[in-house]
């Protein structure tokens, strides 16, 4: 008997897929559609001539949020991938010679954050103390729960840990009545930048990110976070979803206020349930009616995006020198960079800079005596994205590769591949050209981000990185339940 339990899932990312393998489990007939080729959305794997690049997410962080999801399918991340704890974390460089490790192991970092800063080992412990309340609370009290209004929060356990979650004072403020040390306060505040925020504009509820990170551990899983695509792909095939690539929506077909089918490219398929895991501003603005938009154009226009990024994937000849898995660099002045992404929207001229290097790890992942480099600088969206702008970034980006390899890194390209605005637009249909979706401002966190449940369209919802819990792998996993207990929710009613 399927009356009532069609459900199309739009959008191959995480959240669709983890959200297709929940449902199928629990007996709804599932068709998750995907317009490019392959699946996974932003955490897509591109492979040439040996080498496979992950093309978005590259920290394998909170491994306790994955654990609980593949527990909900009596497994672990084990039965499907091997992960190792990254040693260094990583790696960042300040200019000037000056770098500084990440040990897995936090008296090593105590150490190293002392010689740095008299007392900022005392410091660093009280910092984490309070980092891991949040985090605790975070998970136990609200991550997993939707979140629509103020009343959401008027739980018990809430409100005793409220004075410590520091939800209305910034990150950037919250650190220095820790450290004095711009340093040591970047090593702390670098993750903003994927949460799509400044240290300037975050809530300071995030500086649990640094639990995450010198506590919880960064990790990888062998052959790349493509292997976690793949992983939670098999949960949902075993469980009975059906995976159509090459297969684009164009519209959500609503009558009287009820989801009937999704048109696609392939012919419309019908449905009771559409669960969208496209980006959200798309959703709304281009594939429903005007009087069917919860979020219209103007709406969308008001908000905070996240920033859009210039990446380079790169197939080397040869190994890199002083380079880690994770290499980030602030040679410059950062706060000039969080400046052209957020306040004043422009191309940076003194850019800081993201390098993943998985060869230091996976042999795997590039033919045999080569380095696998994937690049990145955070710039705001919206920009023109043309050929002449990024040649120019590129180059920047090869310059600081040379100050941190002594290596003139072009001259080792095997393959090269460039991918900012447009391509996110093209492949992603991302407003403006966002990597990341809506960025993690007070305003838009929490009960301010877009609901899971659309008010009014009954039967459509939407998982992944604009609704609560927000960005990055983790949360989109973590929405996806969240997702899902809304519709058993809804279905029982009706």
């Amino acid at each position: 008997m399927t009356e009532g339990r069609r459900v199309v899932v739009i959008g191959a990312g995480i959240g669709g897929l983890a959200a297709s393998a929940i449902l199928a489990r629990d007996g709804y007939q599932v068709t998750l559609i995907e317009k490019r080729d392959e699946i996974g959305g932003r955490a897509s794997c591109w492979k040439k001539d040996g080498f496979c690049f992950d093309m978005g997410p590259s920290w394998y962080l909170m491994p306790d949020i994955f654990e609980r999801f593949f527990a909900e399918f009596n497994c672990s991340p084990s039965d499907f991938y091997k992960l190792k704890r990254l040693d260094p974390s990583y790696k960042i460089f300040f200019g000037d010679n000056d770098s500084l490790e990440i040990s897995s192991d936090l008296s090593v970092n105590l150490e190293r954050f002392e010689q740095i800063e008299p007392g900022a080992s005392d410091a660093f412990r009280k910092y984490l103390e309070q980092a891991r309340l949040k985090y605790n609370s975070a998970v136990s009290n609200f991550l997993y729960r939707e979140l629509t209004s103020i009343f959401d929060f008027l739980n018990k356990e809430i409100l005793k840990a409220g004075k410590d979650l520091h939800a209305l004072e910034n990150l950037d403020h919250y650190t220095k009545r820790f450290f004095t040390s711009e340093k040591l306060r970047r090593v702390l505040e670098y993750s903003m930048v994927f949460l799509g925020g400044a240290p300037s504009n975050t809530p300071a509820i995030y500086s649990m990110l640094s639990h995450v990170d010198f506590n919880l551990g960064v990790w990888y899983p062998q052959g790349g976070m493509w292997s976690v695509v793949n992983a939670i792909k098999q949960l949902a095939l075993r469980s009975g979803a059906k995976i159509i690539t090459s297969c684009e929506a164009t519209q959500i077909l609503v009558r009287n206020g009820i989801v009937k089918a999704v048109k696609t490219t392939n012919g419309d398929i019908p449905a009771d349930i559409a669960l969208a895991n496209a980006d959200y501003p798309f959703v709304e603005t281009i594939l429903l009616e005007r009087a069917y938009q919860s979020y219209p154009e103007k709406y969308w226009q008001k908000r905070v995006l996240a920033p859009s990024a210039i990446m380079m994937y790169l197939g080397l000849d040869g190994t890199l020198p002083n380079m880690s898995h994770h290499t980030l660099s602030f040679e410059q002045d950062w706060m000039e960079h969080f400046n052209s992404i957020f306040d004043h929207p422009e191309w940076p001229s003194k850019p800081s800079f993201y390098f993943c290097c998985p060869t230091k790890t996976d042999s795997s992942v590039a033919p045999q005596g080569c380095e696998n480099l994937v690049t990145l600088i955070p710039v705001a969206p919206g920009l023109e994205d043309t050929d002449q702008i990024r040649d120019a970034m590129c180059q920047k980006t090869f310059e600081c590769l040379k100050r941190i390899t002594g290596i003139q890194v072009e001259s080792m390209i095997r393959i090269k591949r460039v991918f900012s605005h447009r391509d996110y637009i093209s492949e992603y249909n991302a407003r403006k050209g966002t990597a990341l979706g809506l960025s993690h401002t007070l305003m838009q966190s929490a009960i301010f981000r877009p609901r899971i449940a659309s008010r009014k369209v009954r039967g459509l919802y939407y998982v992944g990185q604009y609704t609560h819990p927000g960005i990055g792998v983790p949360m989109a996993l973590i929405s996806a339940t969240v997702a899902c207990n809304r519709i058993r929710k809804d279905r029982k009613i009706l």
